[in-house]
């Protein structure tokens, strides 16, 4: 299991280089004068060549990267805000704890509401509770996270006054977001649930164990739903390592200082290294969820822990 997740850490390496590459390629690319953007149009030309070559914009593009491959890897430096003048890191790690509560209170709503109603759906399959929980599930695919969000407001906030419609500091403020932003990934967990498990269910083991007179709560939950687990836990870790990359809308609408707005506002800014880092941040927030996935594999089903050694 050590040397396992040993190389998997290091296949993270070239992953980042990779993707910094890109990123950096596609900014470079990009039309429009960081510098110009930092100091504002007011900003006179000595001091935009100035700030250019004090941030090394000047330079060739094999050698600005070069450079920030190096002082990532070396130093740990992921370069300065040019709006802000902080380091990039302290403004990622300043709004990551917003956005880690955001999706880790998405994610157990999915998975607490999402698991049953899925099991439930494929024990009574084609009833009228598979056909309105699937109805529903289609419903949270279709609607935008924005419009639910705003939904959400008029009516718990504005209508009603129950709950507040921005911020993130109580745990009241969590609730709305966290609602809005769990509705596509519970519809998700749902549907992927019950698919599993009406496979499962019709296996020869499962119809053995029931023969053999076993109570059907345990047929389902431990022989059933154990073999349902695998596709399950992959859909679950990929929602949240989509969510940790920044909700961004999400954010957005409930005024929540996320790693997603940060992100937008670093882009509207052409505030180059804060992009970079959030990029690479994404990046490495995927690549661990992956990696845990991976482990609870081992947990669940024990021929994949076989493997590991």
């Amino acid at each position: 299991m050590g040397k396992y997740i040993f190389r998997r850490i290091l296949s993270l390496v070239p992953v980042l280089i990779g993707v910094s590459f890109i990123v950096f390629t596609l900014l470079y690319l990009t039309p429009g004068d960081p510098a110009r953007m930092a100091l504002g149009d007011q900003a006179t030309e000595e001091a935009v060549q100035e700030f250019r070559n004090k941030e090394g914009l000047n330079d060739p593009f094999l050698v600005q990267f070069s450079r920030y491959i190096y002082k990532a890897a070396f130093h740990g430096d992921i370069g300065r805000s040019y709006v802000t003048k902080r380091p990039v890191t302290d403004e990622i790690m300043a709004t990551f704890p917003a956005t880690l509560k955001l999706s880790a209170l998405a994610v157990t709503i999915a998975i607490l509401l999402g698991i049953p109603f899925g099991i439930i759906s494929a024990i009574k399959q084609y009833s009228l509770f598979d056909s309105v929980t699937m109805f529903f599930a289609l419903v949270g695919l279709s609607m935008p996270v924005f419009w639910l969000g705003l939904l959400l407001i008029l009516f718990f906030s504005v209508y009603l006054g129950w709950l507040p419609s921005s911020g993130f500091d109580t745990f009241s403020a969590m609730i709305l977001p966290a609602v809005a932003l769990s509705a596509q990934v519970l519809a998700i967990v749902t549907r992927m649930t019950r698919s599993s498990m009406l496979e499962v269910v019709r296996q020869d083991y499962i119809r053995t164990a029931r023969a053999k007179g076993q109570v059907e709560s345990k047929v389902i939950c431990r022989h059933a739903l154990g073999n349902a687990l695998i596709p399950i836990i992959t859909i679950c870790g990929l929602q949240f390592g989509q969510l940790l990359g920044g909700a961004i809308l999400t954010e957005s609408i409930f005024s929540i200082p996320g790693v997603g707005r940060l992100m937008v506002e670093a882009i509207k800014m052409r505030d180059y290294p804060v992009v970079q880092g959030g990029v690479l941040y994404v990046a490495v927030a995927f690549s661990i969820v992956n990696l845990l996935v991976d482990l609870l594999y081992a947990f669940v089903d024990p021929r994949i822990k076989a493997q590991y050694r």
